[in-house]
């Protein structure tokens, strides 16, 4: 079995991953898929098959990502992850000049520390794996 080495360049691809699929879902541009559909919602008759295709593959997206971190990091570990990007988030705010009356720039720091929250879940078991030399293993039926 070939082990490939996990680097800055395999979390920086889970990481433009994660933020994609948070963007895509939500963002303060409304340029995203709630915004699209948000009319729909209200008119059924403009709800067209390419958004349901949409909402599919944001779905896959999210199940993927989601399952990895609660995989990967737990329930307790996920729990850490939110309380690190939500305090990083907070010291942004009190220690740099970024306005914290503009509800877009907080909403756009909280998108982007789920998207990290996602890409650190999604990364763990690497992670571990090259910090201790210990793999995860999926249980399976026998």
């Amino acid at each position: 079995m070939a082990v490939h080495k996990f680097g800055w360049g395999n979390y920086l691809l889970r990481l433009i991953g994660a933020v994609m699929l948070v963007f895509l879902t939500y963002n303060p541009e409304q340029i995203s898929f709630y915004h699209w559909v948000r009319p729909a919602i209200a008119d059924f008759d403009r709800f067209q098959a390419l958004m349901a295709l949409a909402g599919v593959v944001l779905l896959i997206g999210w199940a993927v990502y989601l399952r990895a971190t609660m995989h990967s990091l737990g329930a307790f570990g996920t729990l850490l992850a939110v309380a690190f990007f939500s305090t990083l988030i907070w010291v942004l705010i009190s220690y740099t000049p970024i306005p914290k009356d503009n509800l877009k720039v907080v909403v756009y720091l909280v998108l982007i520390g789920a998207a990290g929250v996602l890409s650190v879940g999604i990364s763990w078991s690497h992670v571990r794996r090259r910090l201790t030399g210990q793999m995860d293993v999926d249980e399976t039926d026998a």
